[in-house]
């Protein structure tokens, strides 16, 4: 719900450390991989209570997350592979992270955990599989141009994802009742994204 509005604000703030990374003849694939194997190290740091030591890599993994993008737009260097790997090891490092609150507390957390992790599939499922009709019939992204392939908007995006994370890490004592609320708007959102999916497709489909 947010990502369209944060993502222009977070554009000039990215330039200088692109244009720098650029001149280091850095590559976008490279920062991919490196933001990643920053943020999976959270996952140890939540299994053993640190939380706050989490949080940072956790927001190291979203600095990077932008400026592969930021970086591949700049070089002209967008690809199907980098889009890919991008969206592939994000989603690895988004189901690390309730994975760790669970085996920090298993008694108290692995249950809202499970009921998480299975929102999130609905949401990436709904998310993912959109997309590759939505690229047969070039459908247009206008919030997204820049993406790799067609983002289909929903309440629970990645910037409240990253916010829900960031709550977690604060207030770990209620990562429960967070978890559940959050899985609550997700199930929102996969509802709202299978029933606008299926409906713009068959629209393209008697269309053709």
């Amino acid at each position: 719900m947010l990502d369209a509005r944060i993502s222009p604000l977070l554009k000039p703030l990215l330039k200088p450390m692109v244009k720098q990374l650029d001149y280091w003849k850095i590559s976008p694939n490279q920062l991919t991989v490196i933001g990643f194997l920053f943020g999976i190290l959270a996952l140890p740091l939540l299994a053993y209570q640190h939380y706050i030591a989490a949080l940072l890599f956790i927001l190291i993994n979203r600095v990077f997350d932008g400026l592969d993008g930021a970086l591949a737009r700049w070089q002209n260097s967008s690809t199907a592979s980098g889009g890919f790997l991008d969206i592939s090891l994000d989603f690895l490092f988004y189901a690390a992270i309730p994975l760790g609150f669970a085996l920090a507390d298993p008694t108290a957390n692995a249950l809202a955990a499970a009921v998480l992790l299975a929102s999130f599939i609905g949401t990436g499922s709904s998310f993912l599989a959109f997309a590759i009709p939505a690229e047969r019939y070039q459908l247009a992204r206008p919030q997204f141009a820049n993406k790799s392939f067609y983002y289909l908007h929903g309440l629970t995006e990645g910037t409240e994802t990253i916010l829900l994370f960031v709550s977690f890490c604060v207030w770990p004592q209620h990562f429960s009742l967070l978890a559940y609320c959050f899985a609550f708007a997700a199930g929102i959102t996969i509802v709202t994204r299978v029933i606008g999916g299926f409906k713009t497709l068959r629209h393209y489909e008697k269309a053709e």
